[in-house]
């Protein structure tokens, strides 16, 4: 990963690498992402270097399996989730502009199984089936690629082409604008554990759910199905020190 973490000589042009650069520059084995979803009792944990390995990953896939180029659109159906952060990241490390909508005029749609209707008249799909151990989506029409399979054969290192529109319509520089603006309101600094229950399911919530925390310089826990009894524990094993509004 040395490509992604020394680029003094390249400038930024994606929302991913002004995310990523920045804590793979100092501490790339720290936490970024913990995902809890009490309803199974699971917990998922990504380094900052793990986050950036999965984003080059989808990237790669995006480029090189399914032809995107800087510009091209992609509609993101899935909910707050540890992939999805990754996949988010990915697509922008590619240039893709990201709606969270069904969207006809999408070059390629991600989903889940049961959203998968939503992405018809899109001629690009991809299913995810979200399973912690990668398992693939059985059963799939003729046409719809599993991401879980075809991700994985692809590289863990990607070099940007540039970018422009990154979020249902907002230039990059917008994107990180509103989220270090909202960081700064919702009180989140460098270093903090934020927890969180919020969806990500518009442009507002994933900017203030997902990309103000890594823009600030912390670290989610994204809980899901949250079980109120486990709230204080959490708190404490997680060493919260800050709670989203």
């Amino acid at each position: 990963m040395r490509e992604l973490n020394m680029r003094n000589s390249h400038q930024m042009h994606t929302l991913a690498e002004a995310v990523l650069d920045p804590m793979l520059a100092r501490e790339p084995a720290r936490p970024r992402v913990t995902y809890y979803d009490d309803a199974i009792g699971a917990r998922i944990e990504l380094s900052g270097l793990t986050l950036a390995n999965w984003a080059a990953k989808t990237a790669n896939l995006i480029r090189d399996e399914f032809g995107l180029s800087p510009g091209s659109r992609v509609a993101a159906l899935l909910p707050a989730h540890w992939q999805t952060a990754a996949v988010l990241l990915g697509c922008w490390w590619a240039g893709t502009e990201v709606v969270l909508h069904a969207d006809a005029d999408a070059d390629l749609a991600l989903t889940t199984p049961n959203r998968l209707d939503e992405a018809d008249g899109v001629g690009e799909v991809a299913v995810l089936s979200l399973d912690a151990m990668g398992a693939p989506v059985r059963d799939l029409p003729v046409g719809v690629t599993d991401f879980a399979t075809s991700v994985r054969v692809h590289g863990d290192e990607f070099l940007a082409r540039g970018a422009g529109v990154a979020l249902d319509g907002m230039p990059v520089a917008d994107v990180l604008a509103a989220a270090r603006k909202s960081a700064i309101w919702q009180g989140i600094s460098e270093g903090d554990r934020v927890l969180s229950s919020a969806p990500w399911d518009t442009p507002a919530e994933l900017i203030d759910g997902y990309l103000a925390v890594l823009v600030a310089g912390a670290s989610l826990v994204q809980v899901v199905n949250p079980d109120p009894g486990l709230r204080e524990r959490r708190i404490a094993s997680e060493r919260v020190t800050a709670q989203l509004r």
